[in-house]
């Protein structure tokens, strides 16, 4: 049929333009041994325009304020989180604001402001990967530390560091960067509550799946996604799509691997760095003590070991801290983002399932049209033959009954006739007398049958002719109006379906960098601690080697350095 391929979601994405296009340079070629998706028997299409059609993202012209100038102004900006205040403007009690800087303006947030800037992102674009916050301090933290929780130093440096990572991949995001909310969200001179209760914030529906997928806060589609139901996520597909199956299997595989394995082994590391780093810290403060007994060269040579072990022990606090926000603080946002995939998978898994309820409902409510328009037919028929065969009764009982009048009357119709005419005042011919009309009588069975119909129609008030009839013209409206939201569903699962692929890709690319940062950063360190206490125990062993022989082995052979072997030429 014509236009099946404009409602078939699972059209290939060579058909229908990108929904995503990525700044980073190359592209990531396709699998050619990777499974097709399975395809759904197309369905014919209504004549109705849709009033949200599928339209892939525009790219613009012109900025919309400075701050989207600055951000694409083609230079390596970076956004700064610089400080972390505490404050109690325009509240009874004091909260920590963050100060961000885009190039010479700065702009003070809450914490809360950036959860809501996420959320309302997630929202407006539900198809796409959101970068996460730093998650909430957790219960148990709130109960050791009281009311002293929210002024945690190692807190809120942590905060400071991961919401401006967070600010910054938003900033890099093809799609989310030109959204005018992160933009007001950026500039000191707007009040943020505004923004939240103001277009296009305002607008966003409570339910994200009774919204179009490439643009929620449309409201003209709205009597079209109201007969789209809401289906739950655990209720499996007919026919699922195998890629977003493999991705499903992979984020869960990446999932368990970071949030398990590495990390635990990550925290039990850096908890044992920890405690050596402590122990160390004991162990100089004992040598640096003990020293001060001693006196000569061996008091040069403890203080020179305790201020090595002093700088094994600072080195080890930098490696820690280094660790902490290049390696765990990594590990922790990966995790964070493997949530977030779920979640759009998820999203994904029920535009899907929407799609094909509406499309079982659909057919439901067409065989029911069916057996309706049948049902009507045969009653047409029936009370059609049933008419012919009660007016062909009642003529032949008006035609026997006339011939017989006509063969009684006839013996008297002479004297009658001379009697009317010598009795009658007016003349002959002048009135002309009709025979009256025979009653009519019923069929028994017929009589019967009507009784009952009347009785039934007295107990339900209804007419069964009308009854049929109207419940036809509300299904043909139903179906109706399930062919629109069959149309809007097979759109929005097209759309979603390469917006998620797309970002996806993209997200790879991303994951691929900063695991490659992850691990160089991790050799850095490590070598720039062992360096450092190189340098500290080599200076030490100077001092060691320095001091006079023992007193009861005036004699001792001094123990010479063995000899370093040139490298032979080739």
């Amino acid at each position: 049929m014509d236009g099946d391929d404009d409602i078939n979601p699972f059209r290939t994405e060579d058909d229908v333009s990108p929904a995503i296009e990525d700044d980073d340079e190359g592209s990531t070629p396709q699998d050619t041994d990777q499974p097709k998706p399975l395809s759904i028997s197309p369905l014919p299409t209504t004549n109705k325009p849709f009033p949200s059609p599928y339209t892939a993202p525009q790219q613009r012209t012109e900025p919309c304020c400075t701050r989207d100038m600055w951000l694409h102004s083609g230079e390596d900006v970076e956004i700064l989180v610089v400080d972390a205040l505490k404050t109690s403007e325009g509240s009874s009690s004091s909260y920590i604001v963050y100060v961000i800087r885009t190039g010479n303006v700065e702009a003070r947030r809450r914490y809360s402001e950036f959860e809501s800037l996420r959320t309302s992102l997630v929202k407006l674009y539900p198809a796409m990967i959101v970068p996460p916050i730093p998650a909430k301090q957790s219960i148990g933290e709130y109960a050791v530390k009281q009311n002293k929780a929210k002024e945690d130093a190692a807190m809120i440096a942590r905060r400071k560091r991961m919401l401006q990572v967070f600010l910054n991949r938003v900033a890099k995001h093809p799609i989310l960067s030109n959204e005018h909310v992160f933009h007001r969200f950026l500039d000191r001179d707007v009040s943020w509550s505004e923004v939240l209760h103001s277009p296009p914030l305002s607008q966003l529906p409570k339910n994200i799946l009774k919204a179009p997928a490439h643009n929620p806060t449309d409201t003209s589609s709205a009597s079209v996604y109201a007969a789209i139901p809401t289906p739950s996520a655990a209720q499996p597909l007919r026919r699922p799509d195998q890629r977003f199956l493999d991705s499903e299997a992979f984020t869960n595989k990446f999932a368990n691997h970071v949030s398990g394995t590495m990390e635990r082994v990550t925290r039990r590391t850096m908890k044992r760095w920890s405690e050596f780093s402590h122990d160390y810290s004991e162990l100089g403060a004992a040598l640096n003590g003990f020293s001060l007994t001693e006196g000569g060269s061996l008091a040069n040579a403890m203080e020179k070991t305790g201020q090595a072990v002093d700088a094994t022990y600072m080195s080890t606090s930098k490696l820690l801290q280094e660790l902490e926000q290049t390696w765990y603080e990594s590990l922790q946002e990966y995790a964070q983002f493997s949530a977030i995939i779920k979640r759009l998978l998820q999203y994904r898994h029920q535009k899907h399932l929407q799609y094909e309820l509406t499309q079982e409902l659909l057919d439901t409510k067409r065989e029911s049209l069916d057996d309706l328009e049948r049902n009507e037919a045969e009653a047409k028929r029936l009370d059609t033959a049933l008419s012919g065969s009660m007016h062909h009764d009642a003529a032949a009982r008006r035609s026997s009954e006339i011939e017989a009048e006509e063969a009684s009357a006839e013996p008297n119709d002479t004297a009658a006739g001379e009697q009317q005419e010598e009795e009658s005042p007016f003349p002959s011919g002048s009135i002309t007398r009709a025979a009256a009309p025979p009653a009519r009588r019923r069929a028994p069975g017929f009589a019967l049958l009507n009784t009952l119909s009347h009785s039934l129609q007295g107990i339900i008030d209804a007419d069964p002719e009308a009854a049929r009839r109207n419940g036809i013209s509300k299904t043909r409206d139903t179906i109706s109006q399930l062919e629109d939201a069959l149309q809007a569903s097979a759109q929005d699962l097209r759309y979603t379906s390469q917006t998620i692929q797309a970002d996806l890709d993209r997200f790879q690319r991303q994951k691929v960098a900063d695991l490659r940062d992850m691990a160089l950063t991790m050799a850095r360190v490590h070598r720039d601690w062992c360096k450092k206490n190189m340098e500290s125990w080599q200076e030490a062993r100077a001092a060691v080697d320095a001091i006079e022989p023992h007193p009861n082995r005036p004699n001792a052979p001094e123990v010479a350095p063995a000899p370093v072997q040139p490298h032979e030429s080739t």
